[in-house]
């Protein structure tokens, strides 16, 4: 069994961040195969370098990834990151934030419409 992988934890961190905006810590620990603290310190580092932007929801925190900040090595620096994470996520294009908002204006009008039967 291969004991090395082509990305790091910090790249897996923001991948299960970038699938799900809203993930808790203990389980992209258990994705990542990493522990929570160690979670912890690549989420606030990668806050500290501002690839992603936390955003306190009640007790859960939720995440938006800057997608237009640049890889750190010299080697890739000339892409953003957003390159990455569309090309290895299982993320469907489908679910991002505009069509997110639209389902969740959409229903109100759906509970009014079916109250007004």
């Amino acid at each position: 069994m291969a004991t090395w992988t082509f990305l790091t934890n910090h790249a897996h961190v923001l991948l299960c961040v970038w699938e799900d905006s809203e993930a808790r810590v203990r389980d992209i620990a258990m994705r990542v195969g990493i522990t929570e603290r160690a979670v912890q310190r690549i989420l606030q580092e990668l806050e500290s370098e501002q690839y992603l932007v936390r955003e306190r929801v009640g007790r859960r925190n939720r995440y938006r990834i800057r997608g237009d900040r640049p890889f750190r090595h010299p080697v890739e620096d000339h892409r953003p990151v957003s390159v990455l994470l569309e090309l290895v996520s299982t993320r469907k294009a489908t679910r991002g934030p505009r069509r997110a908002a639209a389902r969740r204006s959409a229903r109100p009008r759906a509970r009014r419409a079916r109250a007004g039967r």
